[in-house]
């Protein structure tokens, strides 16, 4: 019997940027959601999309727009995202610090959903006072900043406390995993407590050159992963 799929997002910074609209337009039949990258340079030591270019792919757009803020002066970029279509806002927990029930309200007020998004070496408690205003919980599961970089298996263990204080609290947040979500991973992620995969381009983009294919691909790939690693044992 077919395991039960996690929902898939698609990070936009890893497709054909020369063809957005064409590859969006394929990607609404399979996207649960799409994942912008806003880096400032500072934050991250990488420059990726804008509000500007963000504004320009959203009307194309036909899943939910999570955008992923990296910068460490949030608070510059909520009302111009919230502007250029954004549907959840997603600043990192390092970034907010004395300002994260401020910038929390802020992106409710913007008639934005709140997002939240852990690195790797941030430990989960630090955001549990959060996390009854927060709808998004996403975990880096490699280090900021650019793709095609090795899954940190540490922070499976974070995202089962995630899980766990969920469950325990009666919360409702998303749990998301961002970064190497492919199919050399699939196996350890299936029992992590994840919602949400978020695919680029080991998970998604170089499966196939035609998306639809690509998409058949890639869930094969996730069944047969997390199948093999069940018959062995893995993931009992």
């Amino acid at each position: 019997m077919k395991r039960k799929l996690p929902h898939f997002a698609v990070s936009l910074m890893c497709m054909d940027l020369a063809h957005p609209a064409d590859q969006i337009d394929q990607l609404n039949k399979h996207a649960y959601s799409f994942h912008y990258d806003l880096m400032d340079g500072h934050f991250a030591p990488n420059l990726a999309l804008s509000p500007d270019w963000i504004r320009a792919i959203t009307p194309y757009s036909k899943v939910r727009n999570d955008i992923h803020l990296m910068s460490d002066e949030p608070e510059r970029w909520l009302e111009p995202l919230a502007q250029a279509g954004a549907d959840i806002i997603s600043p990192h927990a390092e970034a907010i610090g004395n300002n994260a029930f401020r910038i929390m309200n802020q992106i409710k007020e913007l008639g934005c959903k709140t997002g939240l998004v852990i690195n790797p070496m941030t430990p989960f408690d630090q955001v549990k006072l959060l996390l009854d205003r927060v709808d998004l919980l996403t975990f880096m599961t490699v280090d900021t900043g650019f793709a095609g970089q090795p899954f940190i298996n540490e922070v499976l263990g974070k995202i089962h406390q995630a899980y766990d204080f969920r469950n325990k609290e009666g919360l409702q947040y998303e749990i998301q995993i961002d970064g190497h979500c492919c199919p050399s991973t699939f196996a350890r992620i299936a029992n992590s407590g994840a919602d949400t995969l978020i695919l680029g381009n080991a998970g998604l983009f170089s499966l196939d050159h035609d998306l639809d294919r690509a998409w058949q691909l890639m869930e094969e790939s996730y069944q047969a992963a997390v199948e093999s690693a069940e018959s062995a044992g893995i993931n009992e």
